[in-house]
């Protein structure tokens, strides 16, 4: 006699709220201090992003380096979804696609840097802008977790929903075919 057919596929099965997603990729450029030079360092990450880039001021004045409270000293871009995947895969291209397991924290987070903006691929060396190095951090969660830091209807959510350091490098060494060391 034939075996009944299962009723719920492998991908049924499995819990869809359990499935590490990209949430978000933070690119951040800090110069130290205002004017022409972060202009030139938003230029930078207009062109790698095509998003416009908010700027960061210093939160205290640091005499020996001549920043003064409040001055605009850092340009910051935030990608979300397909071009945040898009621009990941690139910037870990500028790295040979290695990464090391240092940098990941056991809350699903990734941070590294890019010592030159030139390493990109596609991106061409403008003498007029110069070189800029730059923080690159990525943030993974799970569906669902939003629940825990929405401003409205604020709930519990379970540990099993926290990105693990072991779910991250997983997720990177699949999805964007990097290798971790």
């Amino acid at each position: 006699m034939a075996e009944a057919a299962p009723t719920t596929t492998p991908i049924q099965a499995a819990n869809p709220a359990a499935k590490v997603v990209l949430s978000k990729v933070v690119l951040n450029i800090a110069t130290g201090k205002s004017g022409e030079q972060l202009e030139k360092a938003a230029k930078v990450l207009e062109t790698l992003t095509e998003q416009k880039p908010s700027q960061r001021k210093a939160k205290k004045t640091v005499r020996d380096f001549g920043i003064h409270k409040g001055e605009p000293i850092a340009v910051v871009v935030t990608m979300r979804k397909e071009k945040a995947v898009s621009v990941l895969k690139n910037l870990l291209q500028a790295r040979n696609n290695v990464l090391s397991a240092s940098s990941f924290d056991d809350m699903g987070n990734v941070s590294f840097g890019i010592k030159e903006h030139i390493e990109i691929p596609g991106v061409r060396y403008d003498p007029a802008i110069g070189i800029f190095g730059m923080d690159v951090c990525v943030s993974l969660g799970k569906h669902g977790l939003r629940v825990s830091s929405r401003r409205r209807a604020r709930g519990d959510v379970n540990i099993k929903q926290r990105v693990t350091k072991e779910e991250a490098i997983s997720f990177f060494r699949t999805v964007l075919n990097a290798e971790v060391r």
